[in-house]
């Protein structure tokens, strides 16, 4: 690429703005180079962000619902235990330690009133994120869970910082 300001390629690309990886519903994304990891449309979902501050190592799903064996679907990455189970794993692929990671978490909320049917999906959501990082010894360090309204996020894993944006309050840094 030619340059027409007087500097190097090099020098304009450390000064760029991270890339920027969406990750879908049922999604997830992991990455080693300071890329910023994105997801919206969590209402009842659960976004996981995964850091490793030992190797800069960073992950992001989106999970839909609590638990793989309630339902008929091989996307590991669409349920709370087996979406975390692989962020782990896949993080752990690329130099992460479970011993240095940790999560944050966002969504989970009860869009709709099921109260005479139990607990919401979004309760279920969340409790099984917690029960699985528990069983890896993964702390959560950060939330922003429950409540009735939607949440976008964007995980800048150079900082390992989750930028919350929601429609009835300011963006949350996490």
């Amino acid at each position: 690429m030619k340059v027409y300001d007087g500097s190097s390629e090099t020098e304009q690309s450390e000064d760029a703005a991270p890339e920027r990886l969406k990750v879908g519903i049922a999604e997830y994304e992991v990455t080693t180079d300071g890329a910023e990891l994105t997801t919206s449309g969590l209402g009842s979902c659960i976004g996981l962000a995964l850091y490793d501050p030992g190797t800069g190592v960073a992950g992001l799903v989106h999970v839909m619902l609590p638990a793989a064996d309630e339902v008929d679907d091989e996307n590991a990455a669409k349920f709370a235990d087996t979406g975390t189970e692989l962020l782990v794993e896949k993080m752990e692929d690329v130099g992460a330690n479970t011993g240095r990671m940790e999560a944050k978490i966002a969504g989970g909320s009860d869009m709709l009133d099921f109260s005479e049917s139990g607990s919401g999906i979004g309760d279920r959501n969340i409790a099984m994120v917690r029960e699985t990082l528990e069983s890896y010894g993964i702390p959560i360090v950060g939330e922003d869970v429950g409540g009735d309204h939607g949440r976008s996020l964007r995980f800048e894993s150079k900082t390992g910082d989750l930028v919350i944006k929601s429609a009835n309050t300011e963006n949350t840094r996490l």
